[in-house]
């Protein structure tokens, strides 16, 4: 039986505003994401802001899904095939994840980049880093690059949370992170803010301001994540010796539900739920069913007869 939808960005079931959607209509096929690993590192690890990284993070930076290939060209090529094989023909987005993917030189920024952005099989390019990587000079390199080809940056904010901030030991604050996105919003690049869920001693609360507050930015799009607990990162170490509470599935699906209601509608949702390696998944292993989770989302949409940016005037 078919059911009204009242978000007017979708052509599904959907009552925000997905990738997939936003995609589809940019490019009117299927595209996919290749992870990279360029062999980055990090303010937070090489000793300039910290060392030992964000207590989350993993010991590939985040980049777990990257083929395990040392040169750029064999990832993607790996990559390549890989998504051809599950969607023969989609288009393909070039996904810079691990570790900060602007920490680096202008010189070495282009070596890296360069051979992505005349590829002519790639239609944009995705960047994660951190706001205290962004400076004037790789604004403007990377302004120069969007006029071939689409440029996202993915900039890790996670909380708004000072406490939150202190405790991952992120070496990183959110006037850093909204600095970076102004400048790199005044260039024209299209930005999307990283989030995460469940932090330690974070309440629901906490998670729906950080929320608010990201709806009041230039953001084009941004990712929400419940925390990963992986082996061989501290915080999974941490929990092993003194495990803390996290959300539930049921309680993961209300706070998102309940974020997506404050976010402005023409937000692109980029993810609503995270992938972490089997073998390194500690908790909460009720991730790993990606589609129940996402499903569950839908239904608690439904449920509550709501849709994203139903109360965003609010936040204002």
């Amino acid at each position: 039986m078919y059911m009204f939808n009242p978000f007017q960005y979708s052509d599904d079931n959907k009552r925000y505003y997905t990738w997939n959607y936003y995609l589809k209509k940019r490019y009117g096929q299927k595209v996919c994401k290749v992870p990279l690993d360029a062999h980055f590192t990090c303010p937070n690890r090489d000793g300039t802001k910290g060392s030992g990284g964000c207590l989350y993070c993993s010991a590939r930076g985040s980049g777990d899904f990257a083929a395990s290939f040392p040169n750029l060209n064999e990832q993607f090529e790996a990559g390549r095939e890989m998504m051809h094989r599950k969607w023969p023909g989609s288009l393909l987005i070039a996904y810079f994840q691990a570790y900060s993917n602007t920490y680096a030189s202008i010189e070495y920024l282009k070596k890296v980049y360069e051979p992505f952005i005349e590829r002519d099989d790639i239609v944009a390019i995705a960047i994660a880093t951190r706001g205290d990587c962004i400076n004037e000079k790789t604004a403007e390199l990377l302004s120069s690059w969007n006029q071939k080809k689409e440029i996202w940056v993915e900039l890790g904010l996670q909380s708004i949370h000072d406490k939150s901030e202190k405790y991952m030991n992120r070496c990183h604050t959110v006037k850093e992170f909204e600095d970076a996105l102004y400048l790199l919003h005044s260039k024209g690049i299209k930005c999307s803010a990283h989030i995460i869920n469940s932090l330690p001693y974070e309440s629901k609360e906490d998670m729906i301001e950080t929320a608010k507050y990201i709806a009041t930015l230039p953001l084009t799009a941004v990712k929400i994540h419940m925390l990963h607990l992986m082996e061989d990162t501290v915080l999974g170490e941490m929990y092993k010796n003194e495990p803390f509470s996290l959300l539930t599935r049921e309680e993961y699906v209300d706070v998102v539900v309940s974020q997506l209601e404050v976010l402005p509608p023409t937000m692109i949702i980029q993810r609503l739920t995270g992938d972490a390696p089997l073998d390194l998944l500690i908790e909460p292993r009720w991730t790993i069913k990606k589609t129940i989770v996402l499903n569950e989302i839908d239904k608690e949409m439904v449920r509550r007869d709501t849709y994203q940016g139903k109360y965003y005037m609010k936040t204002k």
